[in-house]
This record gives structure tokens, sequence and C-alpha cells, in this order.
């Protein structure tokens, strides 16, 4: 078996790569079809736990969010080979790398342009091994293959694509204005071989009427030689969770708010795909804040994961959201904490190994927080015990979740302790059971827990993935999608 291969490129980042790889992968599985997601790098603090393979050093490892969220739509078991590259920021100029779903901490120290030659063997030998298990294998581009000073060093977009003899498409969100330009830019850019695999272009995001696009699309195929084969209307209510960035408010199920549950957007959140099934809760408001005005009024405030929880400790306390969240509190609000928000909800944060940087917590659970060098990576499924106060309705709650952490966390030894209402210190409450820190994250994505908070049901992510092979099935040319895999 050598898959055929489908490839999404975009013209730059945030054009809709992931979102139309993962509506791919659905519909050529619903066409009977063995099929498998690949990405050779990403860039995110979105992470998911899956397989690793037979001889890595541990049983589990890490890919990005939307690979694990691909595999899922290609109804494929998930696994690091899908995204064997994974860059996780920690500063503006510094990320970790993590290798076939491991810490690499010789990567992390390379310099960024001597890293491809290094990966490259390992990306190929992931990409092959899929493709001799799959009939088709859908490959998401990074950002726009068109960045003529990485040209050298790109491994991820078209040297991916000649790899593989991928069938190319091109898509651009046509929402943010210059569309045609952005598509015949990126083509201009293009050296002529690569140009060859580009297959059609694609309008994400269109508002208005399609009509009106004419004569553009005929007089741009002219200059290229590449048809529009798809334009797709703006769809913000699809339900798939955002690869990155902290998706807006709208497009949720609307009616009368009687819960905000606000999310303080650190910088360097992470994991914060977990939260888009609240969107769909009805009466509930999801609210993104940056500063103690914008959280006038929550019910609830939530501390997300992080990527480095020193560093959003800093940006907190540089903005006064410690002392907001502190009166929050004080005055018998709901707070949550999760993973790194947890960590921060403690005394302090200690780091013997120049991992994370030691910090003063939020004072808001005694807890203590050291830093390990190796991660924890690994699924749990456990119960809530004697929740309290007015996370009560968790108490006894089964759910299933995932740890990505280096944080070691334990009881103040001189403070009164908090309630450990998890086993194995995966979850602590205050005496006031007002604030609760969990370490699993997945919360929200547990249909147990939705239920016992909020009394409701939300959306399957099978029902979100047949929407999406839906929609592209509706939008795309005829022909166009089962004509891709064709020599």
């Amino acid at each position: 078996m050598t898959a055929r291969c489908v490839m999404v490129l975009g013209t730059s980042s945030g054009a809709g790569k992931s979102w139309l790889a993962t509506a791919l992968c659905r519909w050529y599985a619903r066409q009977g079809l063995k099929v498998a997601p690949f990405k050779a790098q990403n860039m995110s603090n979105n992470a998911r736990v899956v397989a690793t393979l037979p001889g890595s050093a541990g049983p589990l490892g890490e890919i990005g969010s939307a690979q694990y969220f691909q595999a899922l739509a290609a109804r494929a078991e998930p696994d690091v080979r899908m995204n064997p590259v994974l860059l996780k920021p920690e500063h503006d100029t510094h990320s970790q790398v993590v290798l076939l779903g491991q810490v690499s901490a010789t990567l992390t120290a390379m310099p960024w342009r001597e890293r491809s030659d290094h990966v490259w063997p390992r990306v190929a030998q992931a990409l092959d091994a899929l493709r001799a298990e799959n009939d088709v294998v859908v490959i998401e581009g990074a950002g726009s293959p068109a960045e003529i000073n990485l040209r050298d060093s790109d491994f991820v977009n078209m040297r991916v694509a000649h790899h593989a003899g991928a069938a190319c498409l091109l898509v651009t969100d046509i929402d943010r204005g210059g569309a045609f330009a952005h598509l015949y830019g990126t083509w201009g850019l293009l050296a002529p071989a690569d140009r060859a695999l580009l297959r059609g272009f694609v309008f994400n995001k269109f508002r208005g009427d399609a009509t009106l696009l004419a004569p553009g699309p005929q007089q741009l195929e002219r200059l290229t030689g590449v048809p529009l084969v798809a334009t797709l209307p703006m769809w913000r209510t699809h339900g798939l969770p955002q690869e990155d960035g902290v998706f807006d408010e709208g497009g949720g199920p609307g009616g009368e708010v009687r819960l905000t549950v606000a999310v303080v957007a650190c910088p360097r959140i992470s994991n914060l795909d977990e939260f888009q099934p609240m969107k769909n809760v009805p009466g509930l408001r999801l609210r993104w804040v940056r500063s103690p005005a914008e959280l006038a009024g929550a019910d609830w405030v939530v501390l997300p994961g992080s990527k480095h929880t020193s560093g959003d400790l800093a940006w907190l306390r540089a903005r006064g959201l410690d002392r907001a969240i502190a009166l929050h509190a004080q005055r018998g609000g709901q707070v949550l904490g999760i993973c790194g928000g947890l960590q921060m909800l403690g005394e302090a944060l200690v780091d013997p190994h120049a991992i994370d940087g030691n910090c003063p917590g939020l004072g808001l659970l005694p807890l203590v927080t050291q830093f390990a060098p190796d991660k924890t990576v690994r699924r749990s499924e456990v119960a809530f015990g004697a929740v309290t106060g007015p996370w009560a309705p968790l108490a006894g709650v089964r759910m299933r979740g995932y740890e990505i952490r280096h944080g070691q966390t334990a009881q103040h030894p001189a403070m009164a302790h908090a309630a450990e209402v998890m086993p194995g210190g995966l979850a602590w409450q205050n005496p006031a059971g007002n604030v609760l820190g969990v370490y699993l994250h997945g919360l929200f994505e547990d249909p147990a827990v939705l239920q016992a908070l909020f009394g409701v049901r939300v959306p399957t992510l099978e029902s979100v993935f047949d929407g999406l092979a839906d929609f592209i099935e509706e939008h795309f040319d005829t022909g166009v999608l089962p004509g891709l895999l064709q020599g």
C-alpha cells in the first residue's frame, strides 16, 4: 500500500489549512479509504497525548492538537508520526522541540536553521511509514510555502510535497482582503517545479455574493494555470477547536446569559482548545480577558494551562490581574486553575533545574510546585472525590483527561492543607470550596463533566467532523475531491 497524498498549503498562517485538512480527512474516510493526517512540523502550545513508536523513551508522547483532531476525523488512532516535530514556544525567540513525541534537549538548543538537516530523515521516515499503511495521507503545510527567506531550511511545505508527490491545494482567507494578490503572489514566488504540484486554489471565509468574484477567478487561472476549485463561505459555528490563537466570543448558541466564564488569556497559554465545548453550552458566555476591567461581572475565573508558568505569572502581576483574581476569590467567586493555572494558584514555584523559573504564586491554594527535568506525559481516567462548595456537582464524577507538565505539586509543609479532591495529587480545593485546581486537561471535553456542571450535552466531535465533510462536499467543484487522488 502506497498512499496517495493530498496537501493543504496556505498563503499565510490562519488561512484555514488545519480546518480544511480535518474536513478532507473525514471526507476521504467516508469514501471507505484508510486515511491518516501528517504535518512535518507544527508550532503550537496546544498538544495532545498519543501513542509513540516501539523503542521510544515512553509509551506516550505529544503531537499538535490539530493533527490529533485530524486523526480522529480520519478514524485513525493518533500517533507521533502524524506530527514528527512539534515546537512549543516558551518565549518570543525560544521554543521547546519535541521530536516524535519526546522532548529533545539537543534540538531545542540548536539554532533554527540548523535543525532541518537533522530532523528531515526522521520526518521522511514517518511520512513514508504512514504512506505504507494507508490509502490516503492528508498533509498540512505550515505558514506559507513562499517564505523565500526560509526556503533553504523549510522542510514542512514543498520539500514534503515533492517527497510525497502530493496533489496540493492553496487556501487563502478572503475575509482579510487581498485574496487574489495572496494567491498570485504565493504562486509567483514558488519555483516552477513547485507550481506544477498545485491542483487548485481555495477561497476560505467568504461573505457575500459569490457571483461578484467574476471575472477574478478566470483571470487568475489565465495567469497561473491553476483553477479556483472552491469558495467556502464564512462558518463560525463549525465546532472544530481553533489550532492556535484565542477564538472570539461569537458563534455560541445564543439566548439569555446565565453564566459568564472569564478565561485569562496569558501570552503562553496552552491547550486552549479544550474550552471549545463551552461555546456550545446554552446560557454560557465565554470571555477571554487580559485586564482587571474585563473580569468585571464574571462568575468564574479560569487560569488555563501555560507553557511558561512563571512568565505568565509575571504578566498577570504587571497588569494587576493577580489582585483582581484574589478579590474575586475573596468575594466567593469561583476560580479554576488547570495544569499551569493550578501551579499559579499555589504559594510558590521552585525551579532547581532551570526549567521554568522561580516565582511566588497567587497564594489561593497552599501548594508548592517544583519543576522536574522529565516531563509527565500521560492519559488518565479518574473520579473526583468529595468536592464541596460551588464545585460540588463534580463530586464522584469520573472523567478522562491527559497530562503534559514538568511541574510536580505538593501541599505546603508549613500551611494548613488543602483538600485533595482527586487521587494522585491531581486536584485540590481551598477550605471555602470556591477555588479548585486540576492537573488534568480535557475537563470540558468530558460529557460527564459537562452534564454535572451545566446539565447539558454538546455536539460530539463525530458530528463536527461529519459536518465539515458535508460542507466541503457542498462547496468544492464536482469531481475535485476524488480527482485529487488521481495521478
